[in-house]
């Protein structure tokens, strides 16, 4: 049985709802409009929103935009939801749902850092442990981490790990960037193969990535490796969108 709300608060929430999907200020014709909703029955809504601070408007009759207790909530927000707490809770139903050994990596000092792993429902003995630092080339979450990367930042760690033909490396980047994903064959093992996606921040950033890891038979398919993509984009828009990283991952 659903828990009883409150219907007016509700209703009042499509205004605030609609001011964050704008991302700027609307007038109240357009603001009520977006709301789906007259601007006679906003207008209350928004004088109450404005005493609280959740609204502020732009002069008498002016335009309407969040107001400073909306930014004080985003703050804290922000300060409470670890982006890689976040994710991991996200790692247990992907290896359910893929049959996939899934794992969460972050970039570290050293490149690519895997820091939680959760195996496949069947025993497929993959030697990927918390800790483990990933080939930026070579394996999938690093392509991916790297193409999100600051462009100095990775080629100093591709070059240290061996890399030459910097043209070839940097267009294989522009790759991954355009498809919002990467994919490697027995870039950690023999017979396994691995697909990876990007957490990106909202300054364009990748901080982690999603990998989910099978052997690879589990990817010959085309329509299964799409399937294992738009569960692990899913999954990953889904912690995005909880950091208030509103825009979707890949095309």
């Amino acid at each position: 049985m659903a828990a009883r709300g409150v219907q007016s608060i509700e209703v009042g929430g499509q205004l605030l709802q609609a001011l964050v999907r704008a991302g700027k200020p609307m007038p109240l014709k357009e603001l009520a409009q977006a709301a789906d909703m007259t601007p006679a029955k906003a207008h209350p809504y928004l004088v109450s929103f404005q005493r609280l601070g959740l609204v502020a408007q732009e002069g008498d009759g002016g335009r309407y935009g969040l107001g400073p207790m909306a930014m004080e909530l985003g703050l804290i927000s922000l300060q409470q939801h670890d982006p890689v707490r976040l994710a991991s809770q996200a790692l247990e139903g992907l290896a359910q749902s893929t049959a996939c050994t899934v794992a969460l990596a972050v970039w570290g000092n050293q490149g690519p850092t895997v820091v939680q792993v959760v195996e496949a429902p069947s025993p497929l003995h993959v030697s990927l442990r918390h800790g483990t630092v990933l080939n930026l080339a070579q394996t999938a979450t690093g392509q991916v981490l790297a193409a999100h990367r600051p462009r100095l930042e990775v080629d100093a760690l591709w070059r240290a790990q061996g890399g030459s033909r910097i043209k070839e490396w940097h267009a294989q980047l522009a790759l991954v960037s355009a498809s919002g994903h990467a994919f490697s064959d027995e870039g950690l093992l023999p017979g396994f193969a691995a697909l990876a996606v990007p957490g990106i921040d909202a300054q364009g950033t990748a901080q982690w990535a999603l990998l989910a890891v099978a052997p690879r038979a589990q990817w010959e398919k085309p329509a299964d490796r799409a399937a294992l993509r738009a569960l692990l984009v899913e999954a990953a828009t889904r912690v995005r969108r909880q950091l208030g990283w509103t825009s979707e991952l890949g095309a």
